[in-house]
């Protein structure tokens, strides 16, 4: 990592927040708990979520530039996110992470600046609370 700027350099630019984004979500669609949150048609949420990631990494500042401020916390509000959900979600990021081979040492810090915004997210202890 020392010899990068920023994550979105050390991931591989947009290309690698691609292939991380394109490993991620068949694994959030077939997880019991994240599945039912998300849409049949997946591809415009991987195509919202490089253009986030990409920005929130240290790149281009894509998704602000498509959809304004991007707002994470508002915009998860509709939907029920747990503690088990939060942890579900960056399970299926551990895992999409390993099967990029990336260095360990880099998936650590990528899933370390991803915990807080995923935790941030939880807006009930309960699937039935909104």
């Amino acid at each position: 990592m020392n010899n990068y700027r920023t994550i979105y350099e050390a991931v591989g630019g947009y290309d690698g927040i691609g292939r991380i984004v394109g490993l991620f979500y068949p694994k959030v669609q077939q997880h019991p708990l994240l599945g039912p949150l998300f849409p049949e048609d997946i591809i415009p949420v991987m195509e919202k979520q490089q253009l986030f990631l990409t920005q929130f990494f240290g790149g281009p500042t894509l998704y602000s530039d498509a959809y304004g401020h991007p707002m994470m916390r508002a915009r998860h509000l509709p939907f029920p996110i747990t503690p088990e959900r939060a942890e579900a979600w960056l399970s299926c990021m551990r895992e999409a992470l390993a099967e990029t081979g990336m260095p360990e040492e880099l998936q650590d810090i990528v899933i370390e600046r991803l915990s807080g915004p995923a935790h941030h997210f939880v807006n009930t202890t309960n699937e039935r609370e909104t």
